[in-house]
């Protein structure tokens, strides 16, 4: 998290959020990067509460986001069921010392367990429920239509994060490769079987395996976006976390028995979009330049380990080269 947020994000702000939605004291904090997210206690029961400063996102990208979760869960797919505070409100706002804002939301806590890349589950069976469940979230999400109260969720070139010279300003080749990957995009076509709202984020990181489904969670990043840059995002971030170290051809050949099972789960719920795997290494190269300026955005330089660092520069060279992070035949 930025300093600035967490110097306004106080033992007060806390407990007032726990207050609102009737939680217990005792958290445990999952996560600080774009949210602070912790699981608490309602009852006997975990939860997970979300909490969003406003620098990140306004109230009715939020209130966007929750709303397309619940259409979402009527339409029996696995994502958090999103709860009510004491005041039956969604979302619950308290003011920073600043003037700015702080929103919490409440969710239910999905069941399964989270699925290590290095572990035995990362497997065929696991690329095919992944892709069970992409498909099925597009498929109904072509239906949906936002609830009167709702605006819509941000459309993909509207991303903060591709306004690369902010960032980045010293970096030339970074900013043009940027702006030509950008002008690329906005020439795809676009109909209701391949552009419409989608998660944008559905890595391992972001769902848990029940042996048989995932339950996908963390819907943040929703946009309206092209279908098939969901199914380029999973694929990059098993590349990313799996085989960073691999050879191309290991890369290869781990991309096409990913896409085998995955597109075969996507299958059973609705068609792929037409030119999704022309399309791939678009979505590959846009992922690079968001996740290569978010860590500029999030982490200072002094704060890098070797690690980060490695990644940092491994990123720079595909911006600049104009790779994607795997190439498929």
């Amino acid at each position: 998290m930025e300093k600035p947020v967490e110097i306004l994000f106080t033992e007060d702000i806390l407990k007032r959020f726990l207050n609102s939605f009737g939680l217990q004291s005792e958290v445990k904090k999952l996560g600080d990067f774009e949210n602070y997210v912790f699981e608490v206690s309602h009852g006997d029961t975990p939860v997970i509460l979300r909490i969003t400063h406003s620098s990140h996102r306004s109230k009715d990208e939020i209130y966007a986001e929750l709303d397309w979760m619940n259409y979402l869960n009527n339409q029996r797919v696995n994502c958090p069921t999103v709860f009510q505070s004491v005041n039956n409100q969604i979302i619950e706002v308290l003011q920073a010392a600043d003037g700015s804002f702080f929103y919490g939301c409440l969710y239910s806590k999905v069941p399964g367990n989270p699925v290590k890349i290095s572990s035995e589950e990362f497997n065929e069976q696991l690329f095919y429920a992944w892709g069970k469940a992409t498909g099925q979230m597009h498929c109904v999400t072509k239906n949906y239509k936002p609830s009167k109260e709702a605006k819509l969720r941000p459309s993909w070139e509207d991303e903060e994060l591709l306004d690369i010279e902010t960032y980045v300003p010293n970096e030339e080749k970074i900013i043009k490769n940027s702006n030509l990957l950008i002008n690329e995009l906005k020439l795809l076509p676009k109909n209701k079987d391949n552009f419409g709202l989608i998660h944008s984020d559905i890595h391992s990181g972001n769902f848990f395996y029940d042996g048989e489904s995932i339950h996908v969670f963390d819907f943040d990043d929703c946009s309206y976006h092209w279908y098939a840059s969901d199914i380029a995002i999973p694929l990059y971030y098993s590349i990313m976390y799996g085989y960073h170290s691999a050879s191309e051809r290991e890369r290869v050949q781990f991309a096409h028995k990913f896409l085998t099972y995955f597109v075969e789960g996507y299958e059973q719920h609705t068609s792929l979009p037409e030119g999704w795997k022309e399309q791939l290494p678009l979505f590959f190269n846009l992922r690079d330049i968001t996740l290569f300026t978010v860590l500029h955005k999030k982490i200072p330089t002094e704060e890098r380990d070797e690690s980060l660092n490695k990644m940092i520069e491994g990123l720079r060279k595909r911006i600049i080269n104009r790779e994607p992070i795997v190439k498929l035949d």
